[in-house]
């Protein structure tokens, strides 16, 4: 065997023997590695009675065989890589996104998780928010994603009497879904505070609520004659092939929705997150009921917007829909355009090959999924959560749904072929929608930066003074020691409070602002390591090394502080881990109260306010349960590595205690 083969050897077999002695303990090392064995390790004799051992080496071989002491170290080595390095691997993420339709969802991974009596029989697709509806060529609709939304628990699984009955269309709202059945008469389930699919007492007497019109109540509607069944916000539209529609649901929200009412000439309609749009009968008119909302055109091949009629020049557009903020039109030559005086430049539009051209487009919240002749497959426009990217190599598709921040591609049996866009959160989402992981995150790196800055900073201002004062002594003593009771007798978290409440009325940046948070946590907590300095070096500069330096007439300042310190450095080194520990958990108190970090920033802090709301605390648990979980646990982590580094370090303890 070469001796590079060797050396790669007794590198594995030491590094699989420091594992069975952390994880399993000596006696299997002794069991497994016998020290008789030649090679495996060279720096131990086959007498350790005769063999020395530096007090580093020593207290690092005991520190190592304490098991939960070395699990709690590599805890908070992999808590630092996660915080510091994962944020730069998430491109999308923003401290102050919010997203409405996703807010106060609890851990859950399965908004793309069509149900598998569905995948092979899919007739329609739809979703507004947190959940999915389906329905099946047999007429059975089903319902995956988050289905309990809100501090109610409200379900929108459907219900045990609707569940035998055949659906001819499905719309899922927001917080409702809406069902069309075979024989006509109109279901609806979910959420019905704005009259979203009925006519109860409150949607009837109220002015910011259109109920549900009468005759549908009633009747139903000629499913036969039903063009489309879509949903908005809070709201339901149902469009005949005749043109006449019928909207109803929350008038706030849609504040264009008497615009709409009785109108019988609409070719096509859909829903931006506040207004209605249609298309008028002519088919060049996209209708709000608002002058100059919708009559511009934009389009990355029509270059820039102009008005719809220039821009039509004669076409027409045979097919109009919307995400949240913007209108796609599908037009009669197989060309798409976005619609609106605020579209944004930043959409690109996808150009196609010589003979491609649309034949369908869906759009989710702020997506667009787009079909051509040739069966393939776009997606473009907002992509937070990967909506927008088409995975290559579908294969050749027939049909096309999105969801809110999905999409599906199926063949033309009906068969599911592929998704893509949104899962759901792991860890659930917040008050505002935002992904709590990645917030948890980002708020690691916040709250032990903190810590760790504002540690150095009382070790530098308290070793400095606790080294000098224990060192010359006198009215340098005297004098250090009296600024230190000082500081140690101010009540710490009131005046923290009203510096930090100070900070935040001053004119600075968020990283300014966070900055002089960690100045004020280090300077108001050096006095603790300036005592324990100082008692250190009163007793080291009794020893005979310092009386020989300064017989050889060293430096007063040189003995202090490279003589005598690095001596005590274990004692520092106990107190800064305990410290860090402190500073991160003050940290957390302070903008728990609202004077540290500040929203839209996260910070550990400032994400346990959710637990001081009742209706959070008790129906959202996830908002807090999971970042006071790791505080705690990393808390505990760092005060275990403190007491194992102090007792390691002390000569008169026993590793086996």
């Amino acid at each position: 065997m070469s001796n590079k083969s060797k050396k790669h050897e007794n590198i594995f077999r030491k590094l699989a023997r420091w594992f069975v002695r952390v994880f399993m303990g000596l006696k299997y090392e002794e069991k497994w590695f016998p020290r008789e064995s030649k090679g495996e390790d060279q720096d131990k004799k086959p007498d350790d009675s005769e063999f020395i051992v530096s007090p580093g080496r020593q207290a690092f071989n005991s520190y190592m065989e304490r098991k939960f002491a070395v699990v709690a170290f590599i805890v908070v080595i992999v808590m630092f890589l996660i915080v510091f390095i994962v944020p730069n691997f998430m491109p999308k993420y923003s401290d102050s996104y919010t997203e409405v339709t996703l807010k106060n969802l609890p851990p859950n991974l399965t908004m793309m998780s069509v149900p598998k009596e569905l995948k092979n029989d899919i007739k329609m697709i739809d979703s507004y928010g947190s959940f999915s509806v389906g329905l099946s060529n047999a007429g059975k609709v089903y319902v995956w994603g988050c289905k309990k939304l809100g501090a109610s628990g409200m379900d929108v699984e459907v219900p045990e009497e609707y569940q035998d009955i055949k659906m001819a269309m499905v719309a899922a709202g927001v917080d409702h879904v809406i069902a069309i059945g075979e024989d006509g008469k109109i279901y609806g389930w979910g959420s019905d505070r704005f009259g979203q699919y009925g006519r109860s007492a409150n949607s009837i007497e109220s002015s910011t609520i259109e109920a549900m019109p009468e005759e549908l109540y009633e009747n139903g509607v000629d499913v036969a004659h039903v063009k489309k069944l879509t949903c908005g916000y809070q709201a339901t539209a149902i469009l005949m092939d005749d043109g006449t529609i019928y909207v109803w649901g929350n008038k706030q929200t849609y504040s264009n929705m008497n615009n709409f009412i009785g109108r019988t000439d609409i070719y096509d309609v859909d829903f931006t997150l506040n207004y209605i749009v249609g298309l008028d009968s002519k088919r060049s008119n996209v209708y709000t009921g608002t002058r100059g909302l919708y009559d511009m055109a934009r389009t990355k091949i029509g270059g820039k917007a102009t008005k719809m009629f220039e821009f039509l020049n004669g076409r027409k557009i045979d097919e109009i829909t919307a995400t949240t903020s913007s209108v796609c039109l599908l037009l009669d030559d197989g060309s798409i355009a976005l619609a609106g005086d605020f579209v944004a430049d930043s959409i690109e539009v996808p150009t196609l090959a010589a003979g491609e051209e649309f034949v369908d487009i869906k759009a989710g919240n702020y997506h667009y999924t787009a079909l051509t002749n040739l069966g393939n497959v776009y997606s473009f426009g907002g992509d937070h959560y990967y909506q927008a990217e088409a995975p290559a190599n579908i294969g050749k598709v027939a049909k096309i749904f999105t969801g809110a921040f999905q999409s599906y591609a199926v063949d033309a049996n009906g068969d599911y072929m592929s998704a893509w866009g949104f899962r759901g959160f792991p860890l659930g989402s917040d008050d505002v929608g935002a992904n709590i992981l990645e917030r948890m995150i980002v708020g690691g790196r916040i709250t032990m930066t903190v810590g760790a800055v504002a540690v150095i900073i009382e070790i530098l201002i308290g070793v400095t003074l606790g080294c000098i004062s224990g060192y010359y002594g006198g009215w340098v003593d005297i004098l250090i020691m009296r600024v230190a009771e000082v500081f140690s007798s101010l009540p710490t978290i009131p005046i923290m409070l009203i510096l930090t409440s100070l900070i935040a009325q001053m004119s600075l940046t968020t990283n300014q602002r966070l900055f002089m948070i960690m100045c004020v946590l280090g300077v108001l907590g050096w006095p603790g390591f300036a005592n324990i300095t100082r008692a250190q070096i009163l007793v080291a500069r009794e020893s005979e090394y310092v009386t020989a330096a300064q017989a050889m007439g060293v430096r007063e300042g040189k003995i202090a502080f490279k003589h005598i310190l690095p001596n005590i450095v274990s004692v520092i080194l106990v107190s800064m881990t305990l410290s860090f520990a402190a500073a991160m958990q003050t940290e957390t108190g302070l903008s728990f109260l609202g004077f540290g970090v500040n929203y839209p920033q996260p910070s550990w802090g400032n994400m346990l306010t959710k637990a001081s709301n009742a209706t959070a605390a008790k129906n959202f648990w996830w908002q807090w349960v999971f970042t006071s979980a790791i505080l705690i646990f990393v808390g505990v982590c760092i005060n275990t590595i403190g007491d194992t580094i102090r007792d390691v370090m002390d000569p008169k303890s026993s590793s086996e205690r």
